[in-house]
């Protein structure tokens, strides 16, 4: 399906991505602390409102 070529690329881009990402948000966490604090607050709600209509799916079935 792919190359050998293409699989070690592959690898490498992502190994070499999620270190950028991870450099890169350690750089901005004073930022995020500033300005997300609340923001778990709508993660739980927002996995409610996906569990309360994954719910009323299975309920109505």
């Amino acid at each position: 399906m792919f190359s050998t070529g293409q699989l070690i690329f592959g690898i490498l881009f992502f190994i070499a991505f999620v270190i950028v990402i991870a450099f890169q948000y350690r750089k901005d966490l004073k930022i995020h602390k500033k300005y997300y604090t609340g923001i778990i607050w709508i993660l739980i709600a927002f996995i409610g409102f996906i569990g309360m209509i994954t719910a009323i799916k299975f309920i109505f079935m």
